[in-house]
C-alpha cells in the first residue's frame, strides 16, 4: 500500500500467468488501460462497447464473445509492454479522457461533473485535494499556532495528515487506546464495510490487497492503521484522553479544551478546533420495561464482549438493522438457539460480491496494468453515486405513495422483491415478515448476497415480529404474551445519530452551549460551522451523511480540503478568527430541509436513524455529490464574520 503514482510496477509474469489474469478483469476497465499503453484512441470505435453498468457490475453486460476478443488483445498489448520496458505514451488530453469516460458507463458525462471526475480519478497522481501552504503562509504564521482534533477516527487522521503536509502544528485527541473510531470499537463477528473497498479508501491513499470487495473489520482498521504508519501521525496523537469540555476564550481568541487522561485533568490550547466525533460511536438502547431484571448477559453491538461464549447459548438480538444484518449470520453458527426481534424488515440490493474473496489475479491487475485501478474505481463511483438520486426523488404525482416514491424508485422495490422472493422459497411465513412495507431507500439499505436470508431459514433461527413488551429475569416477553427465554440479548439497535458533539460540552461566545442551542436538532453551514462558535470545524457534521451510494471518504476529504482553505485564508489575511454569518446558516438550513422534503428519507412510513425524536432528518445530505463538492470546493469570504 502506498501514495498512489501514476505508472505501476513493471509486469515480468509469463504469458499463461497474464491469460488467467485477463479471465478475471473487468473488461470495460481494461479496454481503458488499453487506450493509456497504446495510445490509440481509435479503439473507443474498435473494441466492443458496455452498456451502461449497474452499482457494483463491473463488466458492462458484454457477452463472453466480446469480452474474450478484448482479453486477447490485451494480452497482445501487455505483452509488448513487458517485453520492451518502454515508459507510456504522453497523458491522454482531457477531451480523450472525457470520452473514455463516457466509453466506460455508457452514458453521456454532464459537463458539470467533468471537473469532479477528473479530480476524483487523479489519473496524475497530484493528490489535487491537498492544499499547499506557501512558504510566506507559513512565514506569516505564529510559532505557536496550533490547530487541535478531536477523534483519531478516519476523518481525524485524514485532518491530521492534511495539517502535516500543510506544516501546521496540530495535536488529535483520541478517547480509545488506538486509532479507528467506529472501526475500532465495531469489533462484533461479521463487521465489515458495506461500500465496496476498491472505493471505501482515500482517493490519494489506495489499498491494492483487499482480500475481500467488501473487506472485514480487522482489515479496514489495519487499513487506517497504515495509514497512520505511512504519514508518521502517531507521535501527534493523544490516546486514553476524554475532552469533557470545549470552551472559546473570545478575549484570546483560542479554544481550550478539557481533557481526563489516566485519572488526570489537563488544559490544551488551540487557534483552531476540528470536531471529528463522529456520528455512530454513543450506542442506543432502547429503554425496555424490566430490563434491569434480566439475569443473562447483555451488551450493545459495538460493545462486544470478546470473551462471552456463545457455543450452545440461546442467544436474543434486537434490532435487524446494518450489524444485526452482519453479526446474526455469524452467531448462528454458534448459538444453540437464536432469536432475531424486528421492528421493521429491512431493504437489501443484490450483490453477490458482498462475500466474495479478491483473488491474486485481480490484485496483480490493479497493481501492474497501467490506471485500471484509477479506471475501476471511476466505475464503481459513477453508477452509484449521484446516478441513484433521482430514485430518491418525491415524485409529488405519483399514485402509490405508500410503497414507492416514483417510478424508478418502483422499479427497485420489484426488482429487491423479487431476489428475496427467489431467496427465501417456498416459506410463505417468512416472506412476510422479510418484505418491506414502506419504500427502498426510506431507510439505509443493506448489501445482500443471500446470507441474511439463509440464516433466517436455519432450523436455530426465529425472526420474531411481535413486539417487545417488557425484558424479564429469564428473557423477553413479547406483546403476543410469548415468553422467550434467552442466556444473552445483543443490543444491535444503533446509535444517537442525531446528538452531534453530545458527549462533550461545547461552549462559544459569551458560554453559549452547544448541547443546550441543538439537542437533537442540529444545524450547521455546510455541516461544518457554526454561528457563535468561531474558529470550530465540524467533520461528518449535521446533514452529511450520504443517502445514497458514494462513501463518507468522499464528504470527508471535501469537508478537510475547505477546512484548510479557511485556515489559510486566516493566516494569509492576518485574521484571527472566522464565524459563519447567522443568515448564511440560516438560509443554507432552509435550502436544506426544502431539498429533504423532496427526498424518500422523510417518508412517514418507518423511523430511521436519519431522523431526531420528532421525526426531522437531520443526519443525512439530500445534495449531489457535484454540488457539495463544489460548494466545499473553495472558501466565499462573505459567508464570514472575521477579526
Amino acid at each position: 500500500m502506498t501514495e498512489y503514482k501514476s505508472y505501476p510496477k513493471f509486469i515480468t509474469e509469463d504469458d499463461s500467468f497474464i491469460e488467467l489474469a485477463l479471465k478475471e478483469a473487468s473488461i470495460p476497465t481494461l479496454i481503458m488501460s488499453l487506450i493509456h499503453m497504446t495510445g490509440d484512441t481509435d479503439l473507443l470505435a474498435k473494441l466492443p462497447k458496455p452498456k451502461p453498468p449497474i452499482m457494483g457490475e463491473t463488466q458492462g453486460f458484454m457477452e463472453e464473445i466480446e469480452k474474450e476478443k478484448v482479453r486477447k488483445f490485451a494480452l497482445g498489448v501487455i505483452r509488448d509492454y513487458r517485453d520492451s520496458k518502454k515508459n507510456l505514451p504522453s497523458m491522454l488530453d482531457k477531451q480523450t479522457l472525457l470520452s473514455m469516460m463516457e466509453f466506460l458507463v455508457s452514458s453521456r458525462i454532464p459537463k458539470e461533473y467533468v471537473t469532479l471526475m477528473f479530480e476524483e480519478m487523479d489519473l496524475e497522481g497530484k493528490d489535487p485535494r491537498r492544499v499547499t501552504f506557501s512558504k510566506s503562509t507559513l512565514e506569516r504564521m505564529p510559532k505557536d499556532y496550533t490547530v487541535l482534533v478531536i477523534g483519531a477516527g478516519m476523518s481525524g487522521i485524514l485532518a491530521g495528515m492534511r495539517l502535516k503536509q500543510a506544516g501546521i502544528n496540530f495535536r488529535i485527541i483520541e478517547k480509545n487506546n488506538d486509532i479507528g473510531g467506529t472501526w475500532y470499537e465495531n469489533s462484533y463477528p461479521g463487521s465489515r464495510v458495506d461500500i465496496a473497498n476498491h472505493f471505501f479508501c482515500y482517493s490519494f491513499f489506495p489499498n491494492f490487497n483487499w482480500s475481500e470487495h467488501f473487506a472485514q473489520q480487522p482489515e479496514i482498521l489495519d487499513y487506517f492503521k497504515k495509514f497512520v504508519e505511512k504519514f508518521n501521525l502517531k507521535n501527534s496523537i493523544s490516546f486514553n484522553s476524554v475532552v469533557t469540555e470545549a470552551s472559546y476564550d473570545e478575549e484570546a481568541k483560542i479554544w481550550k479544551l478539557v481533557i481526563k487522561q489516566s485519572g488526570r485533568t489537563k488544559i490544551l490550547k488551540g487557534n483552531i478546533l476540528i470536531s471529528a466525533v463522529g456520528q455512530l460511536n454513543r450506542p442506543k438502547i432502547p429503554k425496555f420495561s424490566g430490563k434491569e431484571k434480566f439475569s443473562g448477559k447483555e451488551f450493545h453491538s459495538s460493545r462486544w464482549d470478546h470473551n462471552y461464549k456463545l457455543d450452545g447459548k440461546r442467544i436474543g438480538v434486537i434490532g435487524t438493522g446494518a450489524s444485526s444484518f452482519q453479526l446474526v449470520p455469524e452467531i448462528a453458527k454458534q448459538a444453540k438457539e437464536l432469536k432475531v426481534f424486528q421492528r421493521s424488515a429491512p431493504w437489501m440490493y443484490p450483490n453477490n460480491n458482498y462475500h466474495e474473496k479478491v483473488s491474486s489475479y485481480k490484485k496483480w491487475l490493479l497493481k501492474h496494468i497501467p490506471y485500471y485501478a484509477r479506471w475501476y474505481r471511476f466505475l464503481l463511483f459513477w453508477p452509484g453515486s449521484d446516478g441513484l438520486m433521482p430514485s430518491l426523488t418525491v415524485d409529488p404525482d405519483w399514485p402509490f405513495k405508500d410503497r414507492s416514491v416514483n417510478s424508478l424508485n418502483e422499479e427497485q422495490r420489484k426488482t429487491f422483491t423479487e431476489n428475496i422472493k427467489r431467496r427465501v422459497g417456498e416459506d410463505d411465513e417468512l416472506l412476510k415478515k422479510v418484505i418491506p412495507s414502506y419504500p427502498p431507500f426510506v431507510k439505509r439499505i443493506l448489501q445482500d448476497n443471500g446470507n441474511w436470508l439463509e440464516t433466517l431459514k436455519r432450523i436455530n433461527v426465529k425472526l420474531i415480529t411481535d413486539n417487545i413488551k417488557e425484558i424479564l429475569k429469564e428473557g423477553i416477553k413479547t406483546e403476543d404474551g410469548v415468553v422467550h427465554e434467552l442466556d444473552a440479548i445483543i443490543y444491535a439497535t444503533g446509535f444517537h445519530g442525531s446528538e452531534f458533539l453530545s458527549s462533550l460540552d461545547v461552549k462559544g461566545r459569551e458560554r453559549v452551549s452547544l448541547r443546550e442551542i441543538w439537542g437533537d436538532d442540529p444545524e450547521a453551514y455546510l455541516g461544518i460551522t457554526i454561528p457563535n462558535f468561531p474558529n470550530l470545524f465540524c467533520l461528518y457534521g449535521p446533514a452529511t451523511n450520504l443517502s445514497h451510494a458514494g462513501t463518507i471518504i468522499f464528504n470527508s476529504e471535501c469537508q478537510i480540503k475547505y477546512i484548510m482553505e479557511c485556515i489559510k485564508f486566516l493566516i494569509d489575511s492576518d485574521l484571527n478568527e472566522m464565524e459563519c454569518k447567522e443568515d448564511v446558516s440560516r438560509q443554507y438550513n432552509k435550502k436544506l430541509q426544502q431539498a429533504l422534503s423532496k427526498k424518500v428519507f422523510t417518508h412517514e412510513s418507518t423511523g430511521s436513524w436519519y431522523k431526531n425524536s420528532q421525526g426531522k432528518v437531520v443526519t443525512t445530505s439530500p445534495w449531489l455529490l457535484k454540488d457539495y463538492w463544489k460548494w466545499t470546493s473553495a472558501v466565499n469570504p462573505e459567508d464570514f464574520w472575521f477579526s
